[in-house]
């Protein structure tokens, strides 16, 4: 009788977890990350799949943020530091290994983009939905169509979101000869 009971409460708490699931699913609005020491947040119908970081193959003759290709389920995906691009601050493809951590992770574009390419990024830190912000915070003037707007977190942390469809519309960002 005590192991019917078990798997009766087990069965109840599974369902619980897979409803409390499905309303964090469809209120999560973005990706948390990292990249450079920034936080930024990605939409997440603008965001693809999530790769551990993947040995990159350089490509020559390219700008400091485009990192090279790379193979993800045999597919080849350009790599580009994402922290390079937005903070103009590239690490370099070629001692990228030395920043490599445990952490670092490759987020790929949503197909529907039409590009295959993935940020290189520190570290995720999770998803995030509109309440998990307080204000707006001041988005500086200078800042390019994707930077869409600055988010202030209940920590006073600020957030930068990134529209990645405006981003992969960017000329600079099709145009990854050097």
């Amino acid at each position: 009788m005590a192991k019917r009971q078990s798997l009766k409460e087990l069965q109840e708490r599974l369902a619980q977890r897979l409803t409390a699931a499905k309303t964090e699913a469809l209120t999560a609005t973005w990706l948390a990350i990292e990249a450079g020491g920034r936080r930024y947040l990605l939409p997440l119908v603008q965001s693809g799949e999530i790769f551990p970081w993947s040995a990159v193959q350089g490509v020559p003759y390219t700008k400091p943020w485009y990192l090279g290709v790379a193979n993800l389920r045999g597919g080849l995906h350009g790599v580009i530091d994402l922290a390079g691009l937005v903070q103009g601050t590239a690490r370099g493809a070629g001692r990228a290994t030395e920043r490599i951590t445990s952490e670092s992770r490759l987020v790929s574009l949503h197909g529907a983009l039409g590009l295959n390419a993935v940020f290189w990024i520190d570290r995720l830190l999770g998803l995030r939905n509109p309440g998990a912000f307080s204000a707006l915070g001041e988005r500086p003037a200078d800042a390019p169509g994707y930077m869409t707007r600055v988010l202030v977190d209940a920590q006073g942390q600020d957030w930068q979101e990134l529209d990645l469809q405006l981003l992969v519309s960017e000329p600079e960002f099709l145009a990854i000869a050097a």
